[in-house]
């Protein structure tokens, strides 16, 4: 008997491969994390020259590691990136010396609350070198002189990123951003690009309303530079979601964009409320991931951010703790199904126009009651009918009708429809 693979399962599998590759904000990891991604969805790669203005900010240059490592006194390398992408710090510059312990122990990073855990460093914007390791490592490094190299490069390059478009009714956009910088870290950000990828595949299967835009970037720098090189059409992005942290086993959690009432805030509010889903509901800051780029006073875009645990959220942040066993099949299946039941409203929140306004139209004659009969939700159906002629105004979408009238979504995007094919509402 065949072995049935789950979307779960699935996505797991893509977050496993992807999760040894070295990345950066730049550099050769990134690239064979977007091949990866392009096994799956065919992408746009843009790359972007070291230099490049893009708003206040500069692309820098282009980080390469091709080994790091620390050996004791006795020559055993006792930290070795070949071991996992989180023991350098990340955009260290070349470093071959020999140096006591004394020297080497202020370029070396752990987390002394969990002694076996290995951090996340980087240092992007300033020159430094350094290491990343468990505390119960370091506290066991007898004295003496250590080796250390760091073979890498900063030089003149590209920042690197990907797009993946789903072609809509119309060429209005919904914007689906993952970041693809962090190295070996599941939740943070590799499950969000596997529930993306498989957003973007579910998608597909269909036409849907809007055009989505996948957007699989290095996160600030990455989502600046997208800003920067599309701000003549960003006019287009009607809604925008940003997915991180997507894998993990605690609720959903969504924060609002800066707007706090754009329609993406409203329908994803809705969608987890009407699911039965623990969630929680977050007010926009200007710290997180790349819905504060989207959603900086220029642009103000209605960009919103779903995750699980939210960033800082949970102990195993940028940590090693964020292995792959910290991400499950179930948590990223979850989140998949919320991320595709929003796009499903945002998709069927439309406005009407009530062409017959003068007094309540007479629906039987037209065969509406008739078409509900022996309907369990008859009555239901036929309220849903009416709050959509009470509020087919041009100005409430048929989420507010939903709200408002207290009724599922579907049944008055059926209602809708019904009233259209009857010549009483036009879109």
């Amino acid at each position: 008997m065949a072995v049935v693979t789950t979307p779960g399962e699935e996505m797991h599998a893509l977050v496993e491969r992807m999760y040894p590759l070295c990345r950066s904000i730049t550099g050769d990891g990134v690239r064979a994390t977007l091949d990866v991604v392009g096994e799956h969805l065919p992408l746009e790669v843009h790359e972007v020259p070291t230099g490049t203005q893009v708003l206040d900010w500069t692309v820098p240059r282009e980080w390469n590691v091709r080994e790091a490592w620390i050996a004791d006194p006795s020559g055993r390398r006792v930290v070795d990136l070949a071991d996992s992408s989180l023991h350098v710090l990340g955009y260290s510059v070349p470093v071959s010396a020999r140096m006591p312990l004394s020297e080497l122990r202020p370029h070396l990073h752990t987390v002394p609350e969990h002694p076996k855990w290995v951090p996340y460093r980087t240092s992007y914007y300033k020159p430094d070198w350094g290491f990343c390791l468990a505390q119960e490592t370091l506290d066991a490094l007898p004295d003496g002189e250590y080796e250390v190299r760091i073979d890498s490069t900063l030089a003149d390059g590209h920042l690197t990123y990907a797009e993946h478009v789903v072609p809509g009714q119309v060429p209005d956009e919904v914007i689906v951003s993952s970041h693809v910088c962090h190295p070996s870290l599941a939740n943070d950000n590799l499950a969000g690009i596997a529930v993306a990828v498989f957003l973007a595949r579910s998608l597909a299967q269909g036409t849907p309303y809007y055009t989505y835009r996948f957007l699989f970037a290095p996160g600030t720098i990455g989502a600046i530079t997208w800003l920067a090189r599309n701000a003549g059409r960003v006019e287009r992005v009607k809604h925008g979601l940003v997915l991180a942290c997507a894998g993990d086993r605690g609720s959903l959690t969504y924060k609002r964009s800066r707007r706090g009432d754009a329609e993406i805030d409203r329908v994803t509010r809705y969608v987890l409320e009407t699911s039965g889903r623990p969630h929680e509901i977050r007010e926009f800051t200007p710290y997180g991931y790349d819905e504060r780029q989207f959603c900086s006073p220029g642009f103000d875009l209605g960009v919103g951010s779903l995750s699980r645990t939210p960033y800082a959220g949970y102990p195993e942040y940028h940590t090693s703790a964020d292995d792959l066993d910290f991400v499950t099949p179930e948590a990223m299946e979850d989140t998949l199904a919320v991320c595709r039941e929003v796009c499903a409203v945002l998709d069927r929140n439309r406005r009407y126009v009530n062409l017959s306004p003068y007094g309540e139209p007479q629906l039987g004659r037209r065969g509406l009651y008739g078409a509900l009969g022996g309907r369990s939700d008859a009555q239901e159906a036929q309220m849903a009918m009416l709050w959509v002629l009470s509020l087919s105004d041009g100005e409430h979408g048929l989420l507010d009708v939903a709200e408002r009238a207290g009724l599922p979504f579907d049944t008055v995007v059926a209602a809708a429809d019904a009233l259209r094919g009857a010549g009483l509402v036009k879109a």
